[in-house]
This record gives structure tokens, sequence and C-alpha cells, in this order.
């Protein structure tokens, strides 16, 4: 079993985070203990999930603000200490001589961290780009294939409204057509969903765009199906990891996918505006970038990152961010989000007033939920929340349903959860205070 030294030195030497030549040992002494004292521990993750003294350890590791219950990681989490003090560190060394320092020295460092990416989603790293966020990535991709008019794309009515949007300027610009589509909530039959997208496939289809979890209510989609139903087809599938990287434990093989976006600075804890673009190697040459390279830079999955000038700062300190995902380990950590979630779902589903948009079943959806209260509007329910108690959610009203999105964290306490719990129960009991 590794001690904390031997935990230290395993992160430090490993070649997938290099850069994190700025992680010192007398930081955080404790996380690194019982990270080290767990590393090779053969208890499973869904034990070690219910294990409150290892998780109080990962908790010290944030500098979040204990004055509020923050229920709402889905939209942008805190990055790590460690994290934010790298990249302070990065960032200081860049400003005594950016012209050098961040080009000549900090810039090449990058190659590090795309190997850690490539290592963590388990591809190859000449596949991997390191991008602001999932925006930046997705639109990568959905501007990138040449579309002609009259061609369609086809997508669900619960994707992302950015992502939506950007179809919508194709339809005005191009002359596309974007043909979206309902699921059901919750989704529990993986036949029927495959089904659902196989059914609105037709002559004019050229491209789908698929969540692998999607981030009103914590759905996840049969990812792999899909793809390989629409590989046989010719149509490529764009997959919006935005939701599910460093959340539940899948790598690239498990989607079979070859166009794949996500955000960093949600479930990795990475500086925000950290993202990552997967393209399969075979797929480049043919994808254009959102912003020009050169034609020497066809096959070069760098295209995608010619920004213009950017700071190196925030991209290295991913490093950072990686040596703890991997310290917790993915498995207990998607072990542990499911422990929170199902910690208050299923103690609130006790009334039968309270309705779960998101399936309990974890082959579709982990920490991340929506929760409805009959008779009792989502909106109001959120600011009452956040006026009263400086408890955060997020409102989500569809067309189809609406609820509270409900996304804790690692660093999120049960007793946090027991507030949010006894709060929602006062108002089934007695509405919502005039």
């Amino acid at each position: 079993m590794l001690d904390r030294r031997g935990f230290l030195g395993a992160i430090a030497l490993s070649p997938a985070i290099a850069p994190i030549a700025f992680l010192e040992p007398n930081h955080l002494p404790g996380m690194l203990e019982v990270l080290g004292a767990y590393a090779s521990s053969p208890a499973p993750p869904e034990r070690i999930a219910g294990d409150e003294d290892f998780w109080f350890q990962i908790q010290e590791a944030f500098t979040v603000d204990r004055t509020i219950i923050n229920l709402n990681n889905g939209g942008v989490s805190p990055a790590l200490s460690v994290v934010q003090d790298s990249m302070k560190k990065y960032l200081d060394f860049s400003h005594r001589a950016p012209v050098y320092n961040m080009w000549r020295i900090l810039e090449p460092q990058k190659e590090s961290v795309r190997k850690g990416l490539a290592e963590l989603f388990g591809a190859a790293p000449e596949e991997i780009a390191i991008t602001r966020n999932t925006s930046e990535g997705l639109q990568i991709c959905q501007f990138g294939f040449d579309l002609e008019p009259g061609d369609e794309v086809l997508t669900t009515n619960q994707d992302y409204p950015r992502m939506i949007n950007t179809w919508k300027q194709s339809e005005r610009r191009q002359g596309i057509v974007l043909r979206q589509f309902s699921t059901p909530v919750p989704a529990e039959d993986i036949g029927q969903i495959v089904s659902l997208f196989e059914e609105q496939i037709n002559s004019r289809t050229r491209l789908i765009l698929m969540c692998h979890m999607i981030n009103l209510t914590g759905q996840i989609l049969p990812v792999k199906e899909v793809v390989q139903m629409a590989r046989k087809r010719g149509i490529p599938v764009i997959v919006d990891g935005a939701h599910s990287f460093a959340h539940v434990d899948a790598r690239r093989e498990d989607l079979d996918c070859d166009y794949y976006a996500t955000s960093l600075h949600k479930w990795l804890f990475s500086p925000h505006g950290t993202g990552m673009l997967y393209v399969r190697r075979d797929r480049i040459k043919d994808l254009w970038p959102l912003m020009a390279a050169s034609e020497g830079q066809d096959e070069d999955i760098r295209k995608y990152e010619e920004i213009g000038t950017h700071p190196a700062a925030s991209f290295l300190a991913i490093g950072d961010a990686l040596a703890v995902h991997q310290g917790i380990g993915p498995a207990r950590k998607e072990a542990r989000m499911r422990y929170l979630r199902d910690y208050w779902a299923n103690r609130l589903l006790e009334n039968p007033r309270v309705r779960l948009h998101t399936s309990l079943d974890p082959r579709f959806s982990c920490g991340l939920a929506n929760m409805q209260i009959e008779g009792v509007d989502s909106a109001q329910l959120t600011s009452y929340l956040w006026k009263e108690y400086r408890i955060l959610v997020t409102t989500i009203k569809h067309d189809e349903f609406e609820g509270i999105r409900v996304t804790p964290s690692v660093y999120t306490q049960l007793n946090e959860l027991d507030r949010f719990c006894d709060v929602v129960e006062g108002v089934i009991k007695n509405g919502i205070p005039s």
C-alpha cells in the first residue's frame, strides 16, 4: 500500500501529469495522506462512497464558501485549491517575461497535459485538443463539416441550448434543416432510445448530435449503441460529454465515438475556461477548425487550438487536477456522486408529491438529478431556497417537464444535503411563504 510519500512520488513521476512541478507535499497533507492510504485499497468503490473519513479530506481540498450550500455544480465547479495555486504560479511566471516564459517554456509543457487527458479518456495524445469549454469543442465539430442546403442534422429536444442555437444559425445561414425529437423522461430502455434516433434518420440526414449525459435531468444516453447504429449508415455522431467526463468512469472505448467534447471546469475541477476535444485520428483531416490553420496542419489535432494568444497557466494547471482525479480514483468518484444523489433523492421520494425526472438505475444516471414537487412552481422554489437559505440549485423548465436540477459534488457534506431536504420537506408541508 502506498504511503503519502509513495503516492506523491507516483504522481510526480507519471509522464501523463508531468507539469505538476508546483504541487508541493505541504499543500494538502491530509488529502494526500488519505489518497496514499487508499491508493491500493481492495475495498470496492461502493463501500468507499459512504466512508466520510475519506471524503472529509477531499472536501478540505476545496476553498468553497461554506455559508452557501452549492448544489449547482453542473454549471461550473470550483477548482481544487492545489489547481488554483498552480495556475497562479504559472501565471506569475508567465508575466516575468511573457514572450519567452509563456511561449518558449510553458507552452511546450502543454503536451504533458495532452498526454494526461488522453490517458484518462483512453485515446492517443494526437487525438486530443485542449480547448476552453464544451461549446467550443462542439462548435468545432458542428461548423467543421461541409453541409449543403437541405442537409439534415438530428438531435433531441433536450440538448444544450447553445448547441441548438448553433444549428439554428446554420439553418439561417446555410439552409440546413434541424430535426429534433422527444425522448422519455426518464428513459430506461436502451433499445427504445436507439430506435428513436434510428426512426428519425432519412436520406438527407448528415449528422447526429447527442448528449452522453443530458444537462437537464442527468439522463445518460446509450452513446455506443447510437454511434454504432449511425456508423453503419455513414452518419457521424458528435457527442456532448460536458457533464459526463470525470463524473462517470467512462472511456472512449465505452463510447466508441469519433467526436467528443467536454469541459474540464465541471467535474475534473480544473481552471475555469478549460476543455477537451477528441477527434479520432483518421477523422481529423476532414474536420475543419473553427479558426483558420495552415494547410500543413490538416492532419494535426493542434489545428483546433489555433485561437491566437492565450494564457498557458490555466491549461497547465489541468495537470494538477488530473493528478488528484487519478488519486481519488474515477470509479470511487463516480460511486460517491451516485451516493450523494441517492442520499437526498431517496429521502425526498418518500413523499408522494415528489417526482424525480431522473432514473435511479446506475446505467442511466449518476450524480446529477432533476426533482419536482407537484403543485410548486420550480422557479419560485429555486428563488426561495437561495433567498432564505443560501442554497443554490438550478431551475429547469422544458416544454415537457419542469423541476430543479440538483448537483452536489465531492466536496458536498451530508449535513448540507440534510439541510436541503429539511427545507424542501418544509415547502411540501407548508408551501412557499408569500
